[in-house]
């Protein structure tokens, strides 16, 4: 006799890991999803999968939500991640990645729902990395200072809850924003010269992979930090080349800047990175190398494309 499917509401169900999330709990039949971003419409155009509008900057909407549905499981994917845009828009970052968890989490005491935090190696300073998840987190941008915060809500909140860490997500999905892979991928196949930089050292992690990691936090019911990532330590450049290689460009196309060079508003970790011990053994999650990451990536581009025909 089967039990009764545990209820998860996915923020950001439109963004890019929102977007796998759903793909992967919506074939598995232990699970009810709800679906919400702050958009009108839910990218996924299937009567079985249920959209509810709600901006989590604005109490009533994300409290309205959570209260209907009762999840027992809340994972929050919804944030800005563009790390300039928090630099220059700070009023914007911290309402959303702050003050929207803030909502979140007060809610979530009265349901009594687990909480699931997305959060990135930005929270570190990227002097001595690789980290691990004990390592003392001291951000040097605003966008980190955003999310440490955010971290800090959800660990003070007394809410059962993890905190996924991840960093250089990448993946495609239904009008996702573009991470960096997919506007390497959409300039070189325009056959345009990119300068991407050899001094930022990180581990780039497949969106499908950090979502299966969180599939496990839910079923081994999971507490604490995790450090979600990918196992190759790389530059940007390296990673670069190695997704020239997997789609056939012209190397020569890119050419290898220092980060200082690009005078960004915001300051970046150079030397991050995550020791993923704890992911691997007590989660049982192998995440892909970039070889592997990119070669699904590959796959993932050619079907969408397919799909696109075939509906043209």
């Amino acid at each position: 006799m089967k039990g009764p499917l545990k209820r998860v509401l996915i923020t950001g169900s439109n963004g890019l890991l929102g977007q796998k999330l759903v793909e992967l709990f919506s074939h598995l039949h232990s699970f009810q999803i709800l679906l919400t971003s702050r958009q009108e419409r839910s990218v996924f155009d299937h009567e079985a999968l249920r959209y509810v509008r709600a901006d989590i900057t604005k109490r009533p909407e994300i409290k309205a939500v959570i209260e209907e549905f009762e999840p027992e499981i809340i994972v929050h994917t919804a944030a800005v991640t563009n790390v300039d845009l928090c630099e220059t828009d700070r009023e914007t970052a911290w309402r959303v990645n702050v003050t929207g968890v803030e909502h979140i989490v007060q809610t979530a005491k009265l349901t009594g729902s687990k909480l699931i935090h997305v959060s990135t190696d930005y929270v570190f300073d990227g002097r001595t990395g690789p980290y691990a998840e004990s390592d003392r987190p001291n951000p040097v941008s605003y966008y980190g200072r955003t999310k440490l915060a955010s971290e800090n809500i959800v660990a003070t909140s007394g809410i059962p809850h993890a905190i996924a860490r991840t960093m250089v997500l990448y993946g495609t999905g239904y009008s996702v924003k573009a991470n960096f892979a997919l506007w390497l991928l959409g300039e070189l196949s325009a056959g345009k010269p990119v300068r991407i930089v050899d001094d930022q050292f990180g581990n780039p992690t497949l969106a499908d992979d950090l979502a299966y990691a969180i599939l496990k936090i839910i079923e081994l019911d999971r507490t604490g930090i995790y450090h979600v990532a990918g196992p190759d330590f790389v530059s940007r450049y390296e990673f670069a080349l190695a997704l020239a290689k997997v789609f056939a460009f012209d190397k020569k196309l890119i050419t290898p800047v220092k980060t200082a060079s690009l005078k960004q508003p915001a300051v970046r970790p150079l030397r991050s990175g995550f020791v993923t011990l704890k992911t691997q053994v007590d989660l049982g999650a192998k995440l892909s190398g970039i070889d592997q990451g990119l070669t699904i990536f590959r796959h993932q581009i050619e079907s969408r494309l397919k799909e696109e025909q075939q509906n043209a």
